[in-house]
């Protein structure tokens, strides 16, 4: 295998492996939560789901038990794999802050943390402002968020991400970085296969966001906002209910 760098297109090449490096995440007892969650807070009285940033689709596996479910995602490369996951689904490519699907949901959520993404508040409130616009009154908006500022730990160095296959060896390391309210950080892989082994870097900035300016971004989209400091992971989670 050739060497594969590429600084400039988060998961791109590691679109191919994503589900490999994320098989420790437990995706169903999320979804689990998630539901419990959903059901608790919706007013509205309908069963679409909208999953953005759904990456390969690995939560609509089991949300789809519960939800008539739809996903949405910048990247080509993991809607490709996560159609041919859920062929009966419908996906769509989009960016969270400025999408137009014509429609409402019951629920939106944006979970591992990808509002990070967004990088600035402007397109922080741009991004909830896009999510509520899809949201039926009285439908429910989650968003799982990112480290906030006083959260960050910069200049650490994170390794032992692993992952495997019968025919595949992947492993990560990264150093976090901080340039005023953007954590940055270049992860690199090792890809091992019969064919030989590769290496690959990705690079990604995302925002750190305060509890006031993620509050703020979700009242100003007509959202009364919850905030659970726990949530499905440990990092937090945001629930907005959407006012008429």
């Amino acid at each position: 295998m050739e060497d594969s760098s590429d600084k400039t297109r988060p998961f791109g090449p590691l679109s191919a492996y994503y589900d490999v490096v994320y098989g420790f995440k437990d995706y169903a007892r999320e979804s689990r939560k998630l539901v419990e969650l959903i059901r608790h807070k919706l007013e509205s009285d309908g069963r679409r789901l909208l999953d953005v940033a759904c990456g390969t689709g690995e939560h609509l596996k089991f949300l789809q038990d519960e939800f008539e479910v739809e996903g949405l995602d910048l990247s080509e490369e993991m809607l490709d794999i996560a159609r041919a996951k859920l062929p009966g689904v419908g996906f769509h490519q989009g960016d969270m802050a400025v999408f137009d699907l014509g429609r409402e949901y019951d629920a939106v959520v944006l979970l591992f943390s990808s509002i990070g993404y967004a990088k600035t508040v402007e397109r922080l409130d741009a991004t909830l402002a896009c999510l509520a616009r899809h949201t039926r009154p009285g439908g429910v908006v989650v968003v799982e968020p990112w480290f906030t500022p006083d959260d960050w730990r910069p200049d650490t160095v994170h390794a032992g991400l692993f992952g495997e296959t019968p025919e595949l060896r992947i492993a990560r390391v990264n150093t976090s970085f901080r340039e005023g309210r953007v954590s940055w950080f270049d992860l690199h892989h090792l890809v091992g296969t019969p064919e030989g082994t590769a290496h690959f870097v990705e690079h990604h900035e995302l925002g750190l966001f305060t509890i006031d300016e993620m509050r703020a971004a979700f009242e100003q989209a007509g959202l009364e906002t919850d905030y659970d400091p726990e949530g499905l992971t440990g990092r937090g989670l945001w629930v907005g209910v959407r006012r008429s």
